[in-house]
């Protein structure tokens, strides 16, 4: 029988086969999976905010890409993964929200969140092996340890797999 997990906004989960991993309302937020096939290990973030710089205290390691990606790479290595073997999908990163006028660099919290996500990725050595980003449309994604793959749900788009 597969394990289901939910993965809420700011949390990580790792688990092992047979699982099936979901976030929900990923708006600007990043769906983040790394998974290792052989191990059968696979861990899921949901991504806030791109850095922890300036926050007081990370309570929630999975809030911000710079503090989450190394978190689910270290969770899987304590269950038998192998970082030579993993792999990472993502999903999420919309512009929600346009505001004429205003600094969009600061809001475009979607893009920047794809960025610091994939440079993570690159700096831990993961490959992104599919992504389905940015837009302006809300997500939730659900990834199966059956078929190895990235259900997104786009909303008034229907339904993708990567």
């Amino acid at each position: 029988m597969e394990n289901t997990y939910h993965v809420g906004m700011a949390d990580l989960v790792v688990a092992a086969a047979p699982a099936t991993l979901i976030t929900l309302g990923l708006g600007s937020c990043i769906g983040l999976v790394i998974f290792d096939s052989v191990a059968k290990v696979v861990g899921m973030a949901h991504i806030m905010l791109p850095d922890s710089r300036g926050s007081k205290a990370v309570e929630k390691v999975g809030k911000f890409a710079d503090t989450a990606v190394p978190a689910v790479i270290d969770e899987m290595l304590k269950k038998g993964a192998s970082k030579t073997r993993m792999k990472a999908k993502i999903a999420g990163g919309a512009q929600m929200f346009a505001v004429p006028g205003a600094n969009t660099d600061f809001l475009a919290v979607g893009a920047r969140n794809i960025k610091e996500t994939t440079d993570m990725l690159s700096k831990a050595g993961i490959p992104l092996v599919a992504s389905d980003t940015g837009g302006n449309k809300g997500r939730t994604v659900e990834f199966s340890t059956n078929t190895w793959m990235l259900t997104i749900k786009t909303l008034g788009k229907g339904k993708t797999e990567i």
